[in-house]
């Protein structure tokens, strides 16, 4: 249960309602409050509101409000532990729960000026000790991830450089990434952007996780190399890269 402070807290950094199966947070722009219905795909399809999807491991929904574009996904577990429940957490608390945690991570990025999606709307809900979780954020206009730029044509060395920038100053104000991959940094209009901020966190500065991202990023490049060899990837790029994220003291 909340007490009366941390719900406080809570809303000083995003609206929140409580609703008859668990709690919605959302962004204060929003034109009305959402309701739990917006997490459910059949909604937008009834309303003939989604415009397209993407497929991973699960679907990500595409969907339309008023002139806006937005994304829906679910929160769904990986490993071992989602042959026994592919949707379930356990409850300990509001704002340890995945979706709170990222849309709280991103409100915080996004308002600094970072190049995030911005956080639109998070859903708990609540079934005895456990929750289902989902998240609405606002689709990036004109992107495309990395992994389907270098699939189609090369980036400058000037790119590289950009990038290895960008995931610097995220690093210096600490922002770790558990799935820092080629599949959740996006560029769109000449940007780069990075996504998908489930299990991350702003940490202390710590050289040892920092490095950490960066080779689970060079392993994203090398798997995608191994699966495509035409993959415009190279060491030469990687050392553009880092270039790039060494040119930003932390």
């Amino acid at each position: 249960m909340l007490s009366g402070t941390t719900l406080s807290l809570i809303i000083i950094l995003m609206q929140l309602i409580k609703t008859d199966i668990g709690y919605i947070a959302f962004h204060d722009e929003l034109l009305e409050s959402p309701s739990h219905t917006w997490f459910n795909v059949a909604f937008w399809r009834e309303k003939q509101a989604i415009t397209g999807s993407s497929q991973g491991r699960y679907t990500t929904w595409f969907i339309q409000y008023s002139n806006e574009d937005w994304v829906l996904r679910h929160y769904y577990r990986g490993g071992l532990i989602e042959k026994i429940s592919h949707d379930k957490y356990l409850f300990c608390g509001l704002q340890k729960t995945r979706p709170i945690a990222e849309f709280q991570l991103l409100n915080t990025l996004y308002n600094e000026g970072f190049a995030v999606p911005k956080p639109i709307a998070a859903n708990i809900t609540r079934s005895g000790p456990f929750y289902r979780g989902d998240l609405i954020i606002e689709r990036i206009q004109n992107a495309k991830d990395l992994l389907a730029r270098l699939e189609s044509s090369p980036m400058t060395a000037q790119e590289w450089f950009t990038l290895g920038s960008c995931i610097a100053q995220f690093h210096k104000r600490g922002v770790f990434h558990a799935d820092l991959n080629a599949k959740n940094i996006l560029l769109a209009n000449d940007k780069f952007y990075l996504i998908d901020f489930d299990r991350g966190a702003i940490r202390k500065a710590n050289p040892r996780w920092k490095q950490a991202n960066l080779k689970r990023l060079l392993r994203s490049f090398n798997k995608e190399k191994g699966k495509s060899p035409t993959l415009a990837f190279t060491l030469d790029n990687w050392q553009q890269l880092l270039q790039g994220y060494q040119s930003i003291k932390q």
